[in-house]
């Protein structure tokens, strides 16, 4: 297994991962204010709007990030749901054409 991780260190490979988190319990809101202040003081590039988060930057530390930050996340709320939706590609600089 150590290898293995070893081996996708070494993979540059980039992701856009869009990110919605839910608490389930009245007092929601810092949760996910402290959440997506987390997500801002990263090294990855984050972009927000009103139902999710995205996040933008190579894959593997960006999922050992989240993986961290999600974990103490869940450890201060009662139940929480997350959602994320993960691309092969850095889609932040994306514009519709039409």
């Amino acid at each position: 297994m150590a290898s293995f991780v070893k081996l996708l260190k070494k993979i540059k490979m980039k992701a856009s991962i869009e990110l919605t988190m839910s608490p389930l319990q009245d007092d929601y809101e810092q949760h996910i204010i402290d959440f997506i202040k987390t997500l801002r003081n990263s090294e990855f590039t984050v972009i927000e709007n009103p139902l999710a988060t995205q996040i933008y930057g190579d894959f593997v530390p960006m999922m050992e990030f989240l993986t961290r930050e999600m974990n103490l996340s869940m450890e201060k709320t009662k139940a929480v749901l997350f959602y994320m939706k993960v691309v092969k590609t850095d889609r932040h600089d994306y514009e519709p054409f039409f």
